[in-house]
């Protein structure tokens, strides 16, 4: 059974004639008539009996109409939905961000990318790194945002957005603020309270290390916004990047000597096709000025 035939019969059943029914079909009446007689041969009895001038539907062609009209409906439901898929009408993008990186850094640009494509519903979902590459992979993700050390997987193609450095976060109390600028070594045996979820862990550790540098960790926690509430409260320092501390309540300072930066990437699949949504958001990326007028500033206290 194809869909011709479901087509035509349904243009039959309706006009009850085969020169209009072959005329709204787009099709030659001899074409109308084999495909109605082979469907009538595939299903096993008449679905039409045939007068001279008159055409009217049969019992088995009563019985099938509704699920003929039926199919025929649903298909053009598809169709449409395929049609509004490609124009991005109605569409959904579900974008991947790992939980580091906070809403102030792309906030400003989903709310152009809106107002650009207001029929696409975003979904974001946040995320570690090595579980967004694991949805990437697997096709659970089609695009991601996340900033980890060194190379990106040769999987995955990465949009370099934008730069980000990781300054220290203290208690308004704590005697670094006096200092405009932090060196590293001013961390020397200072408490510390740690970010679990942060990718640049193990990166920090090493250097200090290699420099000398020991700091004594008193708290840690996988949840931004409880390091931040134990640095309010005074039991150490912390350190994050610049773009995601907004509470007014600490002190945010520049950390130099080393200093720590890292890149936030637009990730997809090297090699696979893109939906439109996906498409036109990479296309967006490309286009915005990622700059102090995109990120939102930070508004900690300074």
């Amino acid at each position: 059974m194809e869909m011709q035939q479901i087509r035509y019969f349904t243009a039959l059943a309706e006009t009850l004639n085969f020169t209009r029914a072959a005329e709204i079909s787009n099709v030659t009446q001899p074409a109308l008539t084999r495909a109605i007689q082979n469907l009538e041969t595939e299903l096993g009895g008449p679905l039409f009996h045939r007068e001279r001038s008159k055409t009217h539907l049969s019992e088995l062609g009563r019985m099938m109409l509704p699920y003929f009209q039926g199919i025929r409906e649903k298909t053009l439901e598809v169709k449409d939905t395929a049609t509004a898929f490609e124009q991005l009408d109605r569409a959904r993008l579900k974008i991947g961000i790992m939980c580091t990186i906070g809403p102030a850094t792309i906030s400003a640009f989903l709310m152009r990318f809106y107002k650009e494509y207001p029929e696409v519903e975003v979904d974001v979902v946040d995320m570690s790194a090595s579980t967004l590459s694991s949805k990437l992979v697997n096709g659970e993700l089609e695009i991601a945002l996340f900033a980890v050390p060194g190379e990106l997987d040769e999987r995955f193609h990465g949009l370099p957005l934008f730069d980000e450095r990781f300054v220290l976060v203290v208690p308004h109390d704590h005697r670094l603020t006096n200092l405009k600028i932090v060196p590293c070594k001013e961390l020397n045996d200072e408490p510390y309270v740690n970010r679990a979820n942060c990718e640049y862990n193990d990166v920090v550790d090493a250097e200090f290390l290699n420099r000398g540098i020991h700091t004594r960790k008193v708290f840690s926690s996988e949840r931004d916004d409880w390091v931040i509430g134990m640095i309010r409260a005074g039991m150490g320092f912390g350190y994050f990047p610049e773009y995601s501390v907004t509470d007014q309540h600490v002190v945010v300072r520049p950390l130099v000597d080393p200093e720590f930066t890292r890149t936030t990437n637009l990730v997809t699949v090297r090699g696979r096709p893109h939906s439109p949504a996906v498409g036109a958001f990479v296309r967006q990326a490309r286009s915005e000025k990622w700059n102090e007028d995109t990120i939102q500033s930070p508004e900690a206290g300074n």
